[in-house]
């Protein structure tokens, strides 16, 4: 079993930041700003959550 978490994210949640306002109290970390735009996907460098974009980008990004 992994202990990696993979989370979907859409545009809603942009600007997209590490630790999210719904993670856990345990699991906090330094506030990391990521750019999930860029490939689709992108892992978080404290906790190695993996963030993967789902739906549109929003207007103005490819």
């Amino acid at each position: 079993m992994s202990d990696k978490l993979t989370v979907e994210v859409t545009a809603h949640d942009l600007p997209l930041h590490c630790p999210t306002p719904q993670a856990p109290l345990w699991s906090q970390h330094p506030r990391v700003f990521l750019d999930v735009l860029k490939s689709g996907e992108v892992t978080c460098p404290y906790c190695s959550t993996k963030y993967v974009f789902t739906g549109e980008a929003p207007k103005g990004h490819h």
